[in-house]
């Protein structure tokens, strides 16, 4: 593993300041000052193994880069915004960002928080954690999905929300359980967040969507 970061932003302080962080970190880091920088770089650079991105950059944004990287990527990505307004938060999520961070926010902590997710995405795990069930097939040493035999590719919440549902098959699930169990902390907005996210899996899936079953009132079972 590269270790390798890319990080897009306008604000060339902040730029700097995250960089030096992540590189004390044992992260290698790659910068771009402005959109279309950054999808060049994605483009060319194939040892990227995570993006983050502000939100506000002249030219093409950061929820663009985000739709465009998640074309042909699966890789962890995390939004950065000065916004903290619900809808902003969802459509980051909706364009396919694993984690949402609004600015102002600590280094340290903000650290701490692409550790752990990098952690989760790229840390060995045990050869046994397959989940074969109704004809899906997780695997996640190889962060792979199969569907009938044929490979789908998932964000990286996308991948850990059907891992839950898995794991948890038959069992009525809330939404705020889902959230604490999928993003790991309490999340500050409202639970439509998972709505985007199984909308999104549910399309991804196809025909065995229908797995994904809607609980009027509460949330969401996985039953085959």
């Amino acid at each position: 593993m590269s270790k390798k970061i890319l990080i897009a932003d306008d604000e060339t302080r902040l730029l700097k300041l995250l960089s030096d962080y992540l590189t004390r970190e044992g992260y290698m880091v790659v910068t771009a000052e402005d959109g279309e920088a950054a999808l060049e770089i994605f483009y060319k650079d194939k040892s990227i193994e995570m993006a983050i991105l502000d939100v506000m950059m002249p030219g093409v944004d950061g929820y663009t880069v985000c739709r465009e990287i998640r074309e042909t990527s699966d890789m962890p990505i995390i939004i950065l915004t000065a916004k903290s307004e619900e809808n902003d938060v969802l459509n980051g999520f909706d364009c396919g960002a694993d984690e949402f961070v609004s600015k102002p926010f600590s280094p340290k902590i903000f650290v701490a928080r692409v550790n752990a997710l990098y952690k989760r995405i790229y840390s060995d795990v045990k050869e046994n954690e397959k989940i074969e069930m109704g004809g899906i097939m997780l695997d996640k040493q190889a962060h792979q999905v199969m569907v009938d035999d044929k490979e789908i590719v998932l964000s990286v919440k996308e991948f850990e929300l059907l891992a839950y549902f898995m794991e948890n098959a038959d069992i009525a699930l809330s939404r705020d359980k889902i959230l604490n169990g999928v993003w790991e902390y309490d999340y500050f907005g409202d639970a439509r967040t998972i709505d985007t996210h199984v909308k999104k899996l549910r399309a991804k899936l196809g025909e065995k969507g229908n797995c994904i079953k809607t609980i009027w009132g509460m949330g969401y079972k996985f039953e085959v």
